[in-house]
């Protein structure tokens, strides 16, 4: 038996060594609790005699890290091996995906003097391709892989158990976020075993409606472990841990926060045994010095007394931009034509799928706007030779040279670690013998000779894989990353200065909107917005679904409709769960608990609007605070808004845009004065800053 992680999202070299202690594929002690052959589910219930419609697998219960995962999967659940897809190159020296593996093979004298031959020694392998393509549904060759699933069992809420005397003996699992799994029938034995095994972790309890279904106590000891194992020490351990990577405890422990683990935190330390709320609230704002902010005492801040921002517009979003108004807008040397139009339709829609490709080049900045398609075509063989360089200079790094070079072998070491565990559940990234995996790790190795300052630090993977997956294509994905990390790279420095700034930004803002609702936040020691951490720091990756990210990311590289909108996106969402927050009193622990809960249940298109017509309501504002003003990059307070006028087919489609729900007028406000993404110098800084350090 192999890891669970790597052989059951078909990691490479996933497999127990000799020793049976840990897998060959990333080095994790998997601890197998049950093991259960012979249990089936039965895809259609009403064919009780067909054997086409019991699908017999394997179920295994796993402790891991602490987590203890349920895993169920075919016995036969084997790759389509009929479609191989090869990464080749072309005329212009990029490596590309073809399924063409016969001309591969016979490409003649012609490849072994071209351009691209001196590179082929540090070039990709062959892979094999799941049948789909990127932007589509996915689809099923083999009816039974569909049915996988595993789970933690942090997730689970209750088991239903099947009557007395009917049958195989069965179990169907139901998430906490309400998915129910499809039933497992143990055809060989009942499952009495297995929920024994689950009882070591969880307390089941008979539901008082129904005593066939067992419901899960979160007083358990699976819980009590999430925080990565935190709670087995005491409160200054967390901290501790905290201080040295508070992007593992924002990223991974801060979603699992519940009122129990706080409790469990509290009671674990007699000196915090039976302390308020309030005062854990304190020991993670100190965990992090420089992010605290306290607006009365930070200098370079104005008051400002009355805000009337007026009647908030109502906004419409139009149909995604297709391929023929792209087209309209090159001439026939390849150059776009009309820019500002083209950004304005991408910002009030987003791009076809098939158009992402080709545009995203030009949005990032790696293509220039006015530059012809032969001026591309010679920047993308300057570009490849440039990348394959510094992919050669760490592919020939010796063991021995590398034995010598600490910080080397630590970036290896975490972009292993978190390429293994980077959207696995994407089918562009699962399987064995995974082209996308590998190409995650060889550009983030490639990055760090790049950018050997700042090297690797955990998240970078995360905004890594959405251009990776819509590029295709190895060089192109690179540069894309370098000019998204320019933008992003404050994000991940080592006083994380950016980090500060943008959580003032957004406190300025925020206060600005609802004062209100600042101050609420403020009374339940939430006002630091500790809680927005991670939709910052990699720009709600784990917020929105994967489709919806390619969607929320192209829209904000317009650059529209003003500087840091992505700022009154987090104040749109925030909106939005004001009144929930508020109606139900929610304390510091159920807000971040919320707050987290929040991730793949935001409506991208209705967060979009709302952003939108925030940044109108204020550019039409005609007392816009100067600090304001220069979060937002407005002049006068005018905003840089799309134009309506664009077209007359452009309404065609369009979503309008709900009411606000803030109340804006002749509200009290806080500004930062100065606080400026771009001039991080103007920004009070903490000389005792934690750097996001990889764990």
């Amino acid at each position: 038996m192999g890891c669970f992680r790597c052989v059951g999202a078909g990691w490479p070299g996933g497999g127990l060594s000799e020793s049976g202690a840990a897998c060959g594929g990333c080095g994790r002690e998997d601890v197998i609790i049950y093991e259960q052959e012979g249990v089936y589910i039965h895809s259609s219930c009403g064919k009780t005699n067909d054997q086409d419609s019991l699908i017999s697998g394997i179920l295994r219960v796993l402790e891991k890290d602490a987590e203890v995962i349920v895993d169920w999967r075919p016995l036969d659940d084997a790759l389509d091996s009929s479609s191989i897809l090869y990464a080749g190159k072309d005329s212009s020296s990029v490596v590309e995906w073809t399924q063409a593996p016969k001309e591969r093979a016979h490409r003649g004298s012609e490849h072994l003097n071209s351009y691209e031959a001196e590179w082929d020694m540090v070039n990709t392998v062959s892979f094999k391709k799941k049948p789909h393509t990127n932007g589509d549904a996915p689809s099923h060759r083999n009816g039974k892989s569909k049915w996988s699933f595993l789970f933690s069992l942090t997730d689970l809420k209750s088991v239903k158990q099947n009557k007395e005397g009917m049958g195989w003996s069965y179990l169907v699992f139901c998430l906490k976020d309400d998915v129910v799994l499809p039933a497992l029938h143990f055809h060989q034995g009942d499952s009495k075993l297995l929920i024994d095994s689950l009882e070591k972790y969880v307390v089941l309890c008979e539901s008082p409606q129904d005593k066939r279904t067992l419901l899960v106590n979160c007083q358990s000891k699976s819980l009590s472990q999430s925080f990565e194992n935190l709670l087995d020490e005491p409160a200054y351990g967390l901290i501790q841990k905290i201080k040295k990577d508070p992007y593992t405890a924002t990223m991974v422990g801060f979603s699992k926060v519940t009122n129990y683990i706080f409790d469990s935190l509290r009671g674990s330390d007699p000196s915090t045994h039976q302390r308020p709320p309030s005062e854990m609230a304190d020991f993670l704002s100190d965990a992090i010095p420089g992010l605290k902010i306290n607006q009365q005492e930070e200098p370079g801040f104005e008051v400002i007394t009355r805000i009337d921002l007026g009647e908030r517009p109502v906004v419409q979003r139009r149909e995604p931009v297709s391929l023929e108004e792209w087209t309209k807008n090159i001439d026939s040397e390849g150059r776009i034509l009309n820019v500002d139009n083209v950004k304005q339709m991408i910002f009030r829609g987003g791009l076809s799928h098939a158009l992402r490709k080709q545009a995203w080049k030009f949005l990032l900045g790696y293509f220039p706007w006015d530059s012809t398609k032969e001026e591309r075509t010679q920047l993308q063989k300057q570009k490849t030779d440039e990348y394959f360089r510094m992919k050669l200079q760490w592919k020939s790094v010796s063991e021995e040279q590398e034995k010598r070079n600490s910080r080397l072998r630590d970036y290896r070491s975490l972009i292993e670690k978190d390429v293994n565990r980077t959207d696995r559940t994407n089918k562009f990234y699962e399987g064995q013998d995974n082209p996308g995996l590998i190409l995650l790790h060889d550009i983030l190795m490639t990055y760090c000779m790049y950018d050997f300052d700042l090297g690797y630090v955990q998240g970078m993977s995360d905004l890594l894989s959405p251009l990776l997956y819509v590029m295709e294509n190895e060089v192109d994905a690179f540069w894309c990353f370098a000019s998204y990390m320019d933008q992003m790279h404050q994000n991940f420095e080592e006083q994380m200065q950016g980090m500060k700034t943008q959580l003032i930004q957004l406190s300025t803002l925020l206060r600005l909107l609802d004062s209100g609702f600042c101050s609420y936040l403020e009374s339940q020691d939430s006002g630091y917005l500790y809680f927005c951490f991670r939709w910052l720091l990699i720009r709600f990756k784990r917020e929105f679904s994967f489709l919806d990210i390619l969607r929320l990311w192209e829209v904000m590289w317009t650059e529209l409709p003003c500087k840091n909108f992505h700022l009154l996106l987090c104040c749109a969402i925030l909106e939005s769960e004001k009144q929930q927050i508020m109606e139900k009193h929610y304390g510091f622990n159920e807000i971040l608990k919320h707050i987290n809960e929040l991730s793949m249940k935001i409506d991208v298109e209705g967060v979009l609007c709302k952003a939108e017509a925030i940044s109108l309501q204020m550019a039409k504002c005609k007392e816009l605070p100067q600090a304001v003003c220069e979060i937002l990059g407005l002049q006068d307070s005018e905003v840089t808004t799309p134009d309506s006028d664009t077209g007359e087919d452009e309404n065609a489609g369009m979503t309008s845009c709900p009411a606000s729900a803030f109340q804006s007028n002749s509200l009290p406000a806080l500004a930062a004065s100065g606080a400026r993404a771009d001039n991080p110098t103007q920004t009070p800084m903490s000389p005792n800053v934690s750097r996001l350090t990889p764990a």
